[in-house]
């Protein structure tokens, strides 16, 4: 037990019942990190299983969209140059929330399009402008899917960090904190029956001594009692309080001493 950790503090009531109460709150804590280990736990499988979905249909999606592309530069030529002029702003925006779970903001990207399209409808009119309208169209479902992507694995990232922080803390709770107050508890109780041991002792002797002195007391009062009792008959002594028999029986010498006088 030389190893075992407590909290130095002075054994005390109050400092018992402060300790009740941070235990109380160490395992209230515990139990909530829990259930959030839990929730983030459940989200995260749940992240995994979407990302590698998502990353299949991704594929798809690219190799659809780049044979798209060859089959539009097939038909209409290099229209690379001409996109490239008709661009003035983006039309293709990324608008960024979050979403709370379990207390984490998980940031969460979402597109939306402002149109402008018309001027690139303009592409490829001398040939191939179907194939090019096909061709982005086939991009822009890409560039969706690459944001959704782009959402779940930032989702993912930030979600494991949490988890593991989660989880150290439940660890930390339950195998430092809550033995440590637990044995802060004991080793408080231990002193405190202790001391309680003392002070018993310590009353106890206090009876004894006192119960002692008592009947010391009451001895020496017998006593002086029975001393004081002895001393007064003595001196209360009263001859003519004999009976007559005891004062009229004389002794024989006595007698012929009287004819003798007469």
């Amino acid at each position: 037990m030389a190893d075992v950790k407590r909290l130095k503090i002075f054994p005390t009531r109050m400092a018992l019942q402060t300790l009740k109460l941070k235990l109380k709150g160490a395992h209230t804590g515990h139990d909530l990190l829990k259930k959030k280990a839990d929730a983030l736990a459940m989200r995260f499988r749940a992240i995994v299983r979407e990302i590698d979905e998502k990353k299949k249909n991704m594929g798809e999606e690219m190799r659809t969209a780049y044979f798209s592309l060859a089959k539009s530069r097939w038909a209409a030529g290099d229209f690379t140059t001409a996109v490239v002029e008709k661009v003035r702003t983006a039309d293709f925006k990324i608008k960024f929330t979050e979403d709370n779970v379990a207390g984490v903001h998980l940031p969460r990207f979402k597109d939306f399009n402002e149109g402008g399209a018309a001027p690139k409808e303009l592409v490829a009119l001398g040939g191939g402008g179907l194939e090019v309208q096909k061709s982005r169209d086939t991009f822009v479902n890409v560039l969706d899917v690459l944001i959704q992507v782009a959402t779940l694995q930032t989702a993912f990232i930030t979600l494991d960090e949490a988890l593991k922080v989660t989880n150290r803390r439940v660890n930390a709770i339950e195998h430092v904190v809550i033995p440590t107050i637990d044995n802060t508890i004991k080793y408080v109780i231990s002193e405190l029956d202790e001391l309680e041991r003392e002070e018993f002792y310590r009353l106890k002797k206090i009876q004894g001594k006192k119960a002692a002195a008592k009947q010391a007391r009451e001895d020496a009062r017998k006593s002086a009692a029975e001393a004081s009792g002895n001393s007064s008959s003595q001196s209360d002594f009263n001859p003519d309080s004999l009976p007559d028999s005891l004062v009229d029986s004389k002794p024989a010498g006595a007698q012929h001493l009287l004819s003798f006088d007469d």
